[in-house]
């Protein structure tokens, strides 16, 4: 048996040593010989992989693929997977939920926190996501919750594994440029906005502990390799995108204050840039679909004991609920954020009380709507690093059609790319590790990477790659056209406001211009 043993261990041995001659030799062929697919001529810079991390991941010379860096990834992956079973196990996909050893900070109900992880060994890249899913703000809407979403506010019966999308994607088709990082999704539980700090004090009663959930992932997180990581992005979806925006400073100042002060914290918040405005019809605060945004949150931080930025919560003692809007909190913050909002939020019009249930809206919902579209961009004229489609929709980062929503041209991965770029352009500007308070520190974009995107055109889903509109009855896709037209749309109306021929506004309509 010891004799089987060690021929097996030899020959096992003996695969791995020609798996890894297999893909160095095919890694250290001529460049011409291995020229990626797609026959546009290459350019001689640093690709963004060895870039943003060195050495660690690919010590190799990739000057000759940058320009089609994604297609290469496609097949240096290919090309580890044609090599299984010689490889040690299958490139795994998956995320593997892990329970908090902290057992004191839980979810709602006090069944314990967690989060799932796809740990990556050669990059020292780490994202974590934080999940939305609204909120409550009372004993009775939080009762209600947990009878309807029971997941968003226990852990007993999350999934052992989960498989990411969009941004938490571990196929580099469907995510360019962070396939190989760390993935981490932490699922909301604390229905707090990631905000609370108190536990659960007895039967019937809530915890809300979504801040803490946060610090204790990051520090077990210390323990799995983030100790030694060069980038750590804090992401998140709607709840979980102001998550961000109250939690990015906490993240980086628990880093800093661990001796890490070499990790570059940084925040994207996604479709988590609401608006305190007037509702288009005033309801009563009888639910949290109904409830003004503003009278919602005023409840709810006082019911969760929720935490805001210390610097925010300086600027506005006593009503420290406006730090739960992104244009109030985001001038406080030391972090750099980039921000993804569509400008037609569905979840700001729900909350509105603009309700697109498949029927034409009136003319005054119509002007509120455009209003709206308005109102957002102000907020988001001086923000550096953005992405604002003018579509009708909620969420982006996580969709597995994220990279096909462009901006002018831009699709939202290559405007994170190119943030990362002027981030460390800034970073070796200032001749520093780290980039907490970099923020402030503005630079020019790089040339041909432009970071300030947003639509300019007036009207909802008017930017030709919104994703596809289908009639809420019928089930059926419908045009640019057929959509504004069922929302009560007045062709003739708008063409006159903008001094054009009709058929020539519905041409530019049909063309997505």
């Amino acid at each position: 048996m010891r004799s089987r043993g060690r021929f097996r261990s030899s020959t096992g041995l003996s695969a791995v040593r020609s798996c890894l001659l297999l893909l160095i030799i095919h890694m250290s062929a001529p460049v011409e010989a291995r020229r990626v697919r797609g026959g546009r001529a290459q350019t001689r810079q640093q690709p963004e992989q060895q870039r943003m991390e060195g050495p660690e991941s690919f010590p190799l010379d990739f000057s000759a693929v940058e320009s089609n860096m994604d297609s290469f990834m496609v097949q240096v992956k290919n090309l580890a997977q044609s090599l299984y079973p010689c490889s040690a196990q299958k490139l795994q996909q998956d995320m593997k939920l892990h329970l908090l050893k902290n057992v004191s900070v839980t979810c709602n109900d006090g069944s314990p926190a967690g989060y799932y992880i796809k740990e990556s060994k050669g990059s020292r890249r780490w994202l974590l996501f934080l999940e939305g899913g609204w909120y409550c703000f009372s004993k009775q809407t939080c009762n209600s919750r947990y009878e309807t979403m029971r997941n968003l506010m226990s852990s007993t019966k999350w999934p052992q594994s989960r498989r990411g999308t969009g941004i938490l994607s571990a196929e580099p088709e469907e995510n360019p440029h962070w396939w190989n990082a760390n993935m981490v999704f932490i699922p909301y539980c604390s229905s707090d906005v990631w905000s609370g700090a108190t536990p659960k004090t007895g039967h019937g009663d809530y915890a809300f502990m979504g801040s803490l959930i946060i610090k204790e992932v990051v520090t077990e997180l210390l323990t799995k390799g983030l100790d030694k990581a060069k980038v750590l992005l804090l992401a998140g979806s709607s709840a979980g995108g102001t998550g961000v925006l109250l939690n990015v400073d906490q993240v980086a100042e628990q880093m800093h204050s661990a001796g890490h002060r070499g990790v570059q914290v940084r925040g994207l918040a996604d479709s988590g840039w609401f608006l305190d405005n007037k509702q288009y019809k005033f309801t009563d605060c009888l639910d949290t679909i109904s409830c003004a945004p503003t009278e919602a949150i005023k409840r709810g931080i006082r019911y969760w004991a929720g935490l805001v930025p210390e610097t925010c919560r300086q600027a506005h003692v006593g009503e420290e609920w406006n730090c739960f809007f992104g244009y109030k909190v985001y001038p406080t913050l030391k972090s750099p954020v980039f921000v993804v909002q569509w400008v037609f939020d569905e979840a700001q019009l729900t909350v509105d009380n603009i309700h697109l249930t498949g029927q034409p809206v009136h003319e005054a919902q119509w002007r509120y709507i455009e209003n709206l579209g308005q109102e957002l961009r102000s907020t988001l004229r001086d923000i550096p690093a953005m992405f604002a489609p003018a579509c009708l929709s909620h969420e982006l980062i996580t969709r597995t059609y994220w990279m096909d929503i462009q901006v002018k041209g831009t699709s939202l991965p290559r405007a994170l790319h190119c943030w990362d770029r002027s981030l460390q352009s800034n970073l070796h500007l200032n001749g520093s590790h780290s980039n907490h308070g970099l923020k402030k520190n503005r630079t020019p974009p790089l040339r041909g990477c432009p970071l300030h995107l947003i639509d300019s055109c007036p009207w909802p889903h008017c930017n030709p790659t919104c994703p596809t509109i289908r009639d809420q009855l019928t089930g059926q896709e419908m045009s640019v056209v057929q959509f504004l037209k069922h929302m009560g749309f007045d062709v003739q109306m708008m063409a006159q406001q903008q001094g054009m021929d009709p058929k020539r506004l519905l041409g530019m309509l049909s063309n997505g211009s």
